[in-house]
């Protein structure tokens, strides 16, 4: 069985929402890498172009730490909450 992002709509709860979220943006940033990546490997490597794919990569780090920050954030709030009950 092949694993997909859960979309908005199929989440079960905020929690699983949100990591649909940061998914569907890294898999964008991903792509958006990947289309920059094949253009300079076709021969458009120009500096300028290569500095905006670092530039992009940089964008891809951050949004990863932030991703993986927020998602462990909110699980150690969730954490410390099932633990009050």
């Amino acid at each position: 069985k092949s694993r997909r992002p859960v979309g908005e709509a199929e989440a079960s709860s905020w929690f699983e929402a949100m990591a649909g979220a940061w998914g569907k943006a890294l898999d964008q940033q991903a792509a958006t890498l990947a289309n920059m990546s094949d253009q300079l490997s076709a021969g458009g490597d120009q500096p300028s172009a290569i500095v905006q794919l670092s530039a992009e990569s940089m964008r891809m780090q951050f949004m990863s730490n932030s991703a993986s920050n927020s998602n462990n954030s909110v699980g150690q709030a969730l954490e410390t909450l099932g633990r009050k009950q």
